[in-house]
């Protein structure tokens, strides 16, 4: 395969990726709590797309060593547990274009942790980025404090908020292992513990689903949560990145709430699911703006001199 090609179909997988993800944020948001808790759909989760990533990892059989294991528990910690079980119940509390919103500020956060790290300097732009973008995401939580619509909640947007932050955590700290091993031992045994850290919290929810009584609209969401928004997701994601740089690859995350806007008014008009009332307002769009011009002004590399 030619560069050209290689690059061309590292842009359609990330495309492809972003789709995915600002259709969950409905989707996943449609049968909850209703059909299965959000713990409960994590463990479903993520008990699904570790099962799924051993079965690929088999035709590599690769080991890690024992000394990088701890490694990938907080890995796992980071990027699976936490991270999802804090975005599944937020995502429960809020609406899917709060989320979607508040999703954006995760190269913010990534510069920062790097930062702290000594991976990456800081320069006035990119401060002035961290700072804006930052303002704009808790603007956006203090605004559905008030909000009496109970289609948001700060409770909810904080949780997004703290699932981004952890899920930069473990995009700073796994860049070491993915450099180590094949991706698809990375992202297996980072499963594989994220799966041991989600039973305490998820085991017991997914055991109340009333499975007999779910019908075709709720197995394939949920199908379409476990298939595509985490197996072929993180699939595509490591192919994508194989020929890209990250910060190419995080600019795509603007598309986000643009796609689960459009999503939320498709299965609101359509009558979908219940659950679901999009609501867009003048100061969301704001707070998305300086979200946005934040994530530009962070993703700008700084000058070197010699």
């Amino acid at each position: 395969m030619s560069k050209k090609h290689s690059v061309l179909y590292a842009h359609i997988s990330l495309l492809l990726v972003n789709i995915i993800y600002g259709a969950n944020y409905t989707i996943a948001k449609g049968i909850m709590p209703d059909i299965v808790k959000p713990s409960g759909f994590i463990m479903i989760r993520v008990l699904g797309a570790t099962s799924l990533f051993w079965l690929v990892q088999r035709a590599f059989k690769e080991i890690p060593q024992r000394k990088d294991m701890h490694k990938f528990a907080i890995a796992g910690l980071f990027g699976v547990a936490s991270n999802q079980l804090l975005f599944f119940n937020g995502l429960n509390l809020t609406s899917p274009l709060n989320a979607a919103i508040i999703m954006t500020t995760a190269p913010i956060l990534v510069l920062l942790i790097s930062f702290f790290f000594g991976i990456e300097r800081l320069s006035v732009k990119r401060i002035s980025g961290m700072v804006l973008g930052l303002i704009g995401s808790m603007l956006l939580i203090r605004n559905s404090i008030g909000d009496q619509s109970l289609v948001t909640s700060w409770e909810g947007d904080l949780m997004i908020f703290f699932n981004a932050l952890s899920y930069s955590i473990y995009l700073v700290y796994v860049r070491p292992l993915m450099k180590k091993y094949k991706p698809i031992t990375v992202i297996t045994w980072v499963f594989t513990f994220g799966l041991i850290f989600v039973l305490p919290f998820g085991w017991h929810q997914m055991m109340e689903v009333q499975w007999s009584v779910i019908g075709r609209k709720e197995w394939l969401s949920i199908g379409f949560v476990v298939l595509f928004t985490t197996f072929l997701t993180y699939l595509l994601n490591v192919f994508a990145l194989k020929t890209v740089r990250s910060s190419v690859a995080s600019i795509y995350i603007y598309l986000q709430p643009i796609i689960a806007l459009m999503f939320s008014f498709i299965f609101y008009w359509y009558q979908v699911y219940d659950n679901i009332q999009p609501t867009i307002s003048l100061l969301k769009v704001v707070c998305a703006l300086m979200i946005f011009t934040g994530v530009y002004l962070v993703s700008a590399r700084p000058k070197t001199t010699t």
